[in-house]
């Protein structure tokens, strides 16, 4: 008997603020559940972490939207470049994923990226300077977004002056909340975006730098390693991703421990709890939320349910990282859980190839945070804290207060 999908309520604010308590009873329900998800979209939602970490590893399962069914899932991309728009190595799978990974992955290993410490560091001390004065800020739009930011424009070589228009364009693609993305604005944002990076990959052929994206060029003209599309595609892809969840990560983990005064405690006392704080973070509130879409290529069956072929099956690392079979007391927020192999960079050969730069950028943003914001806390109430509806989870803004200083 087909199950009647339930409807996650994403216009409800207190479901926004805090998902869990509708997720645990999903899980509860039963470990593979049909939903109705933002947007309006139907998938099949894998609620418990065993299935999960096996799904995320099937060959049945794709990640490329060619094999869904629901034809909403292509026509929420920009109408004009559809084509481009998936030929990046997030929506493609081997032998193309492959080959599109193995072009950066030397640039994301985790040696190359111990060597960017002394700059990330560089940025998130210089962003502080400029708040530390003051007492108070959104530790968002002041520390969490542009540290990312800045970051991997400068990995990418992308200008300091181009970095607002890109964030722009990239939140109108990306960060699409509850009800359906209003084609009129995607597509603007897609021709600009396609635009300037038609003009800043051009720029990088008649002067090559050194940066990743000089090299991307140079596998395309030079060793014809990709096409004009795949070159695109994965330039939006590496500005996109390089810092739209390591912002909620390093927001939702700063308001984490302001919500558990006792964690931020030991944190301060104990600063070399702060890698596995930032792997707790990710599995406690982590940024992708509830989780990772596949296509079913055939039909599946998973943990006893029959999937049919073309359905979108959405592994709930969110939920999944709750699960009390695999994390004791997993509502519970304890930096220095063990074990803590949680699913919120994914599994398989799609795990997030960011994942180093992303630990990186928060362990020293939250610990620079704490050593230079005395008395940090919260300036509202917890419950006036405002979340981002669907797909990537964060606090859209972070207002606190602390101890004014002065910038060192």
């Amino acid at each position: 008997m087909s199950q009647q999908p339930v409807l996650l309520p994403y216009t409800d604010p207190a479901f926004v603020a805090d998902p869990f308590p509708v997720y645990r009873q999903l899980r509860v329900d039963g470990p593979v559940r049909r939903v109705v998800i933002a947007g309006g979209l139907e998938a099949w939602l894998v609620t418990r972490y065993e299935d999960g970490l096996a799904a995320l590893s099937d060959p049945r399962l794709s990640s490329d939207v060619a094999d869904a069914s629901d034809p909403r899932l292509v026509e929420r991309l920009p109408a004009t470049d559809r084509g481009s728009v998936l030929r990046n190595m997030l929506r493609t799978d081997p032998p193309d994923h492959t080959r599109l990974r193995r072009l950066v992955s030397r640039a994301f290993t985790a040696r190359s990226v111990a060597g960017l410490r002394p700059r990330v560091q560089e940025i998130a001390d210089r962003l502080l300077d400029e708040i530390v004065p003051d007492g108070r800020a959104d530790l968002v739009g002041s520390f969490a977004l542009p540290l990312p930011v800045t970051v991997i424009s400068e990995l990418l070589g992308v200008p300091v002056t181009d970095r607002g228009d890109f964030q722009r364009w990239t939140d109108d693609l990306v960060l699409q909340g509850a009800e359906p993305p209003d084609p009129a604005r995607t597509d603007e944002a897609w021709r600009h975006m396609h635009g300037y990076l038609t003009g800043l990959l051009g720029a990088k052929r008649a002067r090559p730098g050194h940066d990743l994206l000089s090299a991307l060029v140079a596998a395309r003209d030079e060793e014809r390693r990709l096409d004009e599309d795949e070159l695109i595609a994965m330039a939006f892809l590496l500005l996109a991703a390089g810092y739209i969840t390591t912002v909620n990560l390093i927001g939702s983990g700063i308001a984490a421990l302001l919500a558990h005064p006792d964690q931020l405690r030991r944190l301060r006392e104990d600063p070399a709890l702060l890698p596995g704080a930032i792997e707790e973070f990710l599995r406690f509130d982590g940024p992708v939320n509830p989780g990772i879409a596949r296509f079913a290529r055939e039909d599946v069956t998973i943990a006893g349910v029959d999937i049919p072929r073309g359905a979108t099956v959405l592994v709930a690392s969110a939920i999944a990282d709750r699960d009390p079979d695999h994390f004791p007391e997993p509502d519970r927020l304890d930096i220095s859980r063990q074990d803590n192999a949680h699913l919120a960079f994914g599994h398989g050969i799609h795990y997030c190839l960011g994942a180093p730069l992303a630990r990186l950028e928060g362990q020293i943003a939250i610990g620079t945070a704490l050593r230079r914001l005395p008395g940090l806390a919260l300036a509202v109430p917890p419950g006036e804290l405002r979340w981002r509806p669907g797909g990537l989870r964060g606090p859209e803004r972070l207002p606190v207060t602390f101890t004014a200083g002065a910038p060192v």
